[in-house]
C-alpha cells in the first residue's frame, strides 16, 4: 500500500500536468478558431472554380491537357500531409492507417508534416520530397507541393497523384481521406464535407449556355487546370490544419478532466489511508492503557 506522501507527490505531480493541458487547450482553441474559418472561407472558391471548370469542359469538347492523360497505373505518388507535433488524439494514427495502405513496392511518397516524415522512415517508404506547411498555410507551401506532384506525373514518372489528409467535418469529428489528384477525371472537391462527400462539383447543362469563355474554354481550361491542382492542395492543408487544432484542443480537454478525476479519487484514496492510521494510532494508545491499567 503506497504511503500517504507518495500519494500527497503524486496528487501534486497530477495538479501539475493538469495546469500544462489546460493551458494547451486554451492555445489550441484559440488557434483553431482561426484555423476553422480559414477553411470553411475556402470552400466556396473550391466549389466556385470546380463550376466554372465543368461548364468550361462541358464547352471545350475534345480537349486533352497532360493533366488529364489516363494511363495504367504501375507507379503512383502519394502526397501524405499529417501534423508536426502530437498530442491531437488519434488524428496522426487514422491517417497514416490509410497511407500503410498503399502498396509499398509500386507507391513514392510525398510528406507534409513531420509525423509523416517520421513514419515513412519507420515504415521504410520511398519518399520523393519531404515539405512543410506553417500553421497558417501560405499558397506558396502548397504550390512547391503541387509542382513536384504535377512534374512526377507529367513526367511519366508516376501513373497517378493521391493525397491522403484529414478532412475537418466538425470540432469533435474529423474523418481520414484519400482522393485522387490527377489524372483530372472528375470535378470533386476535396474538402467537401460529410453530407456532400460523394456530390460533384458539375453544373447543369440548362446553365452551361449562361458561361461565356474570352478566349475560348479550351484556353481558359488549359489555364486553369494547374490553378486547380494548385488550390486543391492548398484547401487540403487548411483542412489539415483545422484538424490538427481542433482534436488537439479536445484531447487536452480530455486529458483535463481525467487529470481532475484523478486527483478526486487519489485525495480520496489519501483520506482513507490517512484516516486507517489515525484508528491504528487511537487502537494502539488504548491498548497500551488498558494494559497499564491491568
Amino acid at each position: 500500500m503506497p504511503s500517504t506522501r507518495d500519494i500527497r507527490r503524486r496528487i501534486k505531480s497530477v495538479k501539475n500536468t493538469a495546469q500544462i493541458t489546460k493551458a494547451m487547450e486554451k492555445v489550441a482553441s484559440a488557434k483553431m478558431r482561426k484555423a476553422q474559418q480559414a477553411a470553411l472561407a475556402g470552400r466556396p472558391y473550391v466549389d466556385l472554380m470546380n463550376g466554372m471548370l465543368a461548364a468550361a469542359t462541358a464547352s471545350a469538347g475534345e480537349f486533352t491537357h497532360p493533366l488529364m492523360e489516363q494511363r495504367p497505373v504501375k507507379k503512383r505518388a502519394v502526397i501524405v500531409v499529417s501534423t508536426d507535433k502530437g498530442l491531437c488524439g488519434s488524428l496522426n494514427t487514422n491517417l497514416l492507417r490509410e497511407a500503410g495502405r498503399f502498396d509499398a513496392e509500386s507507391s513514392l511518397f510525398l510528406t507534409a508534416g513531420r509525423k509523416s516524415e517520421q513514419w515513412t522512415a519507420r515504415a521504410k517508404r520511398t519518399v520523393a520530397e519531404r515539405f512543410t506547411y506553417r500553421d497558417n498555410p501560405k499558397f506558396s507551401e502548397a504550390m512547391a507541393i503541387c509542382r513536384k506532384a504535377c512534374e512526377l506525373f507529367t513526367s511519366g514518372e508516376v501513373d497517378q497523384v493521391d493525397i491522403v489528409f484529414t478532412n475537418f467535418i466538425s470540432t469533435l469529428n474529423q474523418k481520414p481521406l484519400v482522393r485522387q489528384l490527377l489524372p483530372i477525371i472528375e470535378l470533386k472537391p476535396l474538402s467537401a464535407s460529410v453530407k456532400d462527400e460523394e456530390s460533384t462539383a458539375s453544373v447543369p447543362e440548362s446553365k452551361v449556355s449562361e458561361f461565356q469563355f474570352e478566349p475560348t474554354a479550351t484556353d481558359v481550361l488549359g489555364s486553369l487546370l494547374p490553378k486547380y491542382v494548385n488550390y486543391q492542395i492548398y484547401q487540403v492543408l487548411l483542412e489539415a490544419k483545422a484538424s490538427e487544432h481542433s482534436s488537439r484542443m479536445v484531447a487536452m480537454k480530455n486529458a483535463t478532466d481525467n487529470a481532475k478525476q484523478l486527483v478526486k479519487d487519489l485525495t480520496l484514496e489519501y483520506n482513507k489511508i490517512r484516516q486507517a492510521n489515525i484508528t491504528k494510532e487511537l487502537l494502539e494508545i488504548t491498548s497500551a492503557a488498558m494494559a497499564m491499567g491491568n
